[in-house]
């Protein structure tokens, strides 16, 4: 029996795109995976037109708060999928990195958070398929 993979999502503020891949991701894969989230610069608190964005999903993000970026979090990882933090984010050996070119949805209305949102749901979609399908 494998254990179950970790992934590490990443974005300057923690505060949308990374807070809604791991909504995402925890709402879809569930017990399959463990999902962390961080930012190399963390808002105080999460984006409400991202917490509005994912509601219309059925996942209430309204409660997470924003991380910073830890070693450690990295290194717990086996996936770390990194949304604009550029050379922030630390390159461990073994790991698999993603970096998921996404707009940023700070300031944004609904009507832009939307796309961004649907795009994240396609690629953890895809995650998931490759890093724990279902049985």
């Amino acid at each position: 029996m494998t254990t179950k993979p970790t992934v590490l999502f990443v974005c300057v503020h923690n505060a949308g795109r990374s807070q809604m891949a791991a909504g995402y991701l925890q709402a879809l894969a569930g017990d399959r995976v463990q999902v962390l989230s961080a930012g190399s610069a963390p808002k105080d608190t999460i984006n409400p037109v991202a917490v509005e964005a994912m509601l219309e999903e059925g996942i209430d993000i309204a409660h997470n708060s924003p991380k910073v970026l830890t070693d450690e979090a990295v290194e717990a990882s086996d996936v770390v999928i990194t949304m604009g933090c550029g050379d922030a984010c630390k390159f461990y050996p073994g790991k698999r990195y993603e970096d998921w070119q996404l707009d940023d949805p700070a300031g944004q209305g609904i009507e832009a958070v939307r796309p961004i949102r649907d795009n994240i749901r396609e690629r953890i979609e895809q995650l998931i398929s490759e890093i724990a399908p279902a049985n």
